[in-house]
């Protein structure tokens, strides 16, 4: 699977997912535990940004790893861990909550990302 998603952060600072869709809560959508500081990075501390995301390795791609699944008793989702951006190490940890099972049908190990301009 490989598609662009719309990130984008609201006026009190919360980054979210646009999930066209998507039929759960809004709060499901929301970036947190280490996911909204990393979007604070690639987007240049800018209020959106676009990123292409795959299960598959792409060229130029960033790449988070998953560290742990967690179960639901914790949250659901996993642990991910995005060791290097634009060539620099910086070993940032994120959690990553189900919304991501739901995009790729599973919780892949390896999550491939680029930015991009727009969908």
């Amino acid at each position: 699977m490989t598609k662009t998603f719309r990130f984008y952060k609201t006026s009190s600072n919360d980054w979210y997912i646009d999930l066209p869709g998507w039929t759960g809560s809004i709060e499901e959508l929301a970036m947190v535990q280490g996911a909204d500081s990393m979007l604070d990075t690639v987007s240049g501390n800018t209020d959106e940004c676009y990123l292409k995301i795959s299960d598959e390795p792409f060229e130029n791609a960033a790449i988070l790893e998953l560290i742990v699944p967690r179960t639901e008793t914790y949250g659901g989702g996993g642990d991910y861990i995005l060791e290097k951006y634009e060539s620099e190490t910086i070993n940032h940890k994120m959690w990553l909550c189900e919304v991501t099972r739901h995009v790729f049908n599973a919780l892949p190990a390896k999550i491939y990302f680029k930015k991009t301009t727009g969908v």
